[in-house]
Formats: C-alpha cells, sequence, structure tokens
C-alpha cells in the first residue's frame, strides 16, 4: 500500500505562471492605453480628426488582440498540451475571423486614416509581442514542483 502525499501548502499549481501573465496582461494594457494617447495626439496633428479614429480604432484592435492571448493561456495553466494548444488556436482562428470582419466593414467607411490605424495596431501587435517575452523571460517559474515533505 502506498501513502499519499498531500500537495505542498506553499502555492497552488500554476501560480507562477499566472503572475508571468498577469504581468504580460498589465504591461500590454498599459501599452495600449499609452498607443491610445499618444496615437490619438499623432494622428489628430498629422491627419486631423481621420486620424484621431484610426489611432482609437487601431488601439481598440490591440488591445482585443493582446487580451484574448493572454486570456487563452491564463485559461490553459495546468491543462493538458492538447487543450492548451486547441484553446490557443481557437483564440488565433477567432482573432483572425474578427480582424477581417473589421477591416471589411470599415472599408465602407472614411472616418478614419487608415495609416494611422495601421500604424498603431503595427505598435501594438509587435509591442504586445515583445512585452510577452520580456515577461516569461523575466518570470520565475519552476521548471519542476517540488513534492510535499522532499
Amino acid at each position: 500500500m502506498t501513502e499519499q502525499v498531500p500537495d505542498a501548502p506553499s502555492a497552488p499549481r500554476g501560480a507562477a505562471e499566472r503572475a508571468v501573465l498577469r504581468t504580460a496582461l498589465r504591461d500590454c494594457l498599459i501599452l495600449v492605453a499609452g498607443l491610445a494617447v499618444l496615437g490619438s495626439l499623432v494622428g489628430l496633428l498629422v491627419a486631423g480628426q481621420p486620424g484621431l479614429w484610426g489611432a482609437l480604432i487601431g488601439a481598440a484592435l490591440a488591445a482585443f488582440f493582446c487580451a484574448t492571448t493572454v486570456w487563452s493561456m491564463l485559461y490553459t495553466v495546468g491543462k493538458g498540451a492538447t487543450a492548451m494548444g486547441a484553446v490557443v488556436m481557437g483564440s488565433w482562428i477567432a482573432k483572425m475571423v474578427v480582424l477581417v470582419a473589421v477591416l471589411a466593414v470599415l472599408t465602407r467607411f472614411d472616418f478614419y486614416d487608415r495609416v494611422v490605424l495601421f500604424v498603431v495596431l503595427l505598435l501594438g501587435a509587435v509591442g504586445s509581442a515583445l512585452l510577452d517575452y520580456r515577461a516569461v523571460k523575466n518570470g520565475r517559474v519552476p521548471y519542476v514542483e517540488p513534492e510535499a515533505g522532499a
């Protein structure tokens, strides 16, 4: 007969991963807020009111992309590799569908500046990827979780 050892009381499983992902989410939301403010100001100066709208739409799309990525990872912490792959791939497909749908709807209108929208969205995507990388690189996630009493 084997003796069962209770889980370590120090921290719940996945706590380190969740902390890293919360850091990534916080940093991305700060980036998006900065892009919305600075992009709006620059867009307003460069292209007037259409530039303002382009920056705001680009920041909203960047926030959606960033939040969806981090949410999908947070949701799958502690789940198997198959579940994580399915959720991450499903969220990526959903993001592409939303992007195509939004751009298809927006092509009918001319109240926004397309260049400003593209630049803000590009900065949001690249900045988000860099911040996610930094959060993972600086995160303290153990390779193994020691057993209690060991």
